[in-house]
């Protein structure tokens, strides 16, 4: 395994798996996430990643940017990652389309709660480009293996997170990427 690899894997356990401050990934509007109220920056996970020794700056959204917000982002000083937390998958491709506009020395990490709604919504993004990578944020085993199918196919997929109260493989058993698991303790 690649040092870029170990790299985005620790950094995408750091930022869902090791979160010291807010609450976990949730469906959140941006009204309710308390951003523009103090004390409200809680409601963002922290990205770190001991082995990206450069500084840099982390933009997180909790929606998909816009083409203008996007365009914004190359005003970032020392820009080094995107991260969306998404409600939702998006099912456009003009949708996700403006992120394939990040500047080049960022990449983009998008966490989608839940496993695609749709085949066409899974194959959506394999049409970005740019440096994107897919973290699935999901509840359990998939429903079939036609969509770890799906999954496997997905060139952006880099993680699957599962968050159970027993941890097991069973029905990740052909998943081609890693898996990891989540308990949220009351």
């Amino acid at each position: 395994m690649n040092a870029w690899k170990i790299a985005a894997l620790l950094a995408v356990g750091m930022m869902l798996g090791c979160m010291a401050s807010g609450p976990p990934l949730t469906a959140q509007n941006r009204a309710s996430s308390g951003a523009g109220a103090a004390g409200g920056r809680g409601a963002y996970p922290l990205l770190l990643d001991r082995s990206d020794l450069r500084i840099g700056t982390t933009v997180h959204y909790r929606r998909m940017p816009d083409a203008g917000e996007i365009n914004d982002l190359r005003l970032v000083h020392s820009l080094a990652h995107v991260v969306l937390s998404l409600d939702a998958w998006p099912t456009d491709v003009t949708v996700i389309s403006s992120l394939s506009q990040v500047p080049p020395e960022a990449d983009v990490i998008v966490v989608l709660p839940g496993y695609p709604p749709s085949r066409a919504a899974n194959e959506l993004w394999n049409y970005v480009e740019g440096r994107v990578r897919l973290v699935m944020l999901v509840d359990g085993p998939p429903p079939s293996g036609s969509v770890i199918d799906d999954l496997n196919s997905t060139r952006r997929l880099e993680r699957v997170i599962a968050e159970m109260d027993d941890p097991s493989r069973s029905g990740f058993e052909r998943l081609q990427r890693p898996l990891s698991f989540r308990k949220i303790m009351p």
